[in-house]
């Protein structure tokens, strides 16, 4: 949880979260908290982060999932059953391309 938690202000109670709703959300707006770690009998059970840090995280990780389809078709890939542009247009051109 070393990872998770880098300070001590940043574990809230589920009751504290209950309680201090609109508090928590205003300080997480504001930036005044980059996140809250909710404590349910003291152990970690979610974590409360702004919009936009959370928007930051899943644009990384869809980034590192594009890399890791890349870099296995880079490994895969037979030259011998590549096709050239222009036979791939002539098996898949629609028509309207212009």
């Amino acid at each position: 949880m070393g990872s998770l938690m880098e300070r001590s202000d940043q574990a809230i109670s589920v009751t504290e979260v209950s309680r201090s709703a609109k508090t928590i959300f205003d300080k997480l707006v504001k930036g005044k908290q980059d996140r809250y770690i909710v404590m349910k009998n003291n152990v970690p059970a979610a974590v409360i982060l702004p919009v936009d840090a959370f928007e930051a995280i899943m644009d990384e990780l869809e980034d590192l999932r594009i890399e890791a389809v890349a870099r296995e078709r880079i490994r895969t890939f037979d030259p011998e059953k590549a096709i050239s542009h222009e036979e791939m247009m002539t098996r898949f051109a629609t028509g309207d391309e212009e």
